[in-house]
């Protein structure tokens, strides 16, 4: 083969890796994942990589307590994230397929959002504050540092 031959078929060869590159980019900045807590007060999104992008309360999260709050917006993030996770990895497969560069992007997603969504939902009602506001202010959670 002369040296032109093997030049211009491996500047083809890069040209459809940049292109692959490209359309993997733009694929994957159009994901997303979103989750809702399971009594849809709150409800978050986040980007492909997990980052949050939006967070809606609705008015009944008043009813939560400070730490339980937080916790079911953690655990809201984190099925988001789980969501997110599976988009990746299905996008992921109708690009490369299943094969060792899937398993390579899977072992990039944050500890345990492998796209299985096999996680049990968070159960709120135990945690539900039922008193009344002059009730709460009269006798407030205690506050532990």
């Amino acid at each position: 083969m002369k040296p032109e031959q093997w030049l211009a078929q491996y500047d083809e060869k890069l040209q459809a890796a940049a292109k692959s590159a490209q359309k993997t980019e733009k694929a994957l900045l159009e994901v997303g994942g979103a989750a809702s807590s399971p009594d849809g007060e709150i409800t978050v999104r986040v980007s492909a990589n997990g980052a949050t992008t939006g967070l809606v309360l609705r008015p009944g999260v008043r009813d939560l307590e400070p730490e339980h709050l937080a916790r079911v917006i953690m655990e809201t993030t984190r099925q988001a994230q789980r969501d997110a996770a599976a988009k990746v990895v299905d996008t992921m497969r109708e690009l490369v397929g299943e094969g060792p560069a899937l398993e390579v992007v899977k072992s990039h997603l944050p500890e345990g959002f492998r796209g299985d969504g096999a996680d049990a939902p968070l159960d709120l009602e135990k945690h539900r504050d039922t008193r009344s506001d002059e009730e709460y202010f009269e006798n407030p959670p205690e506050v532990v540092n």
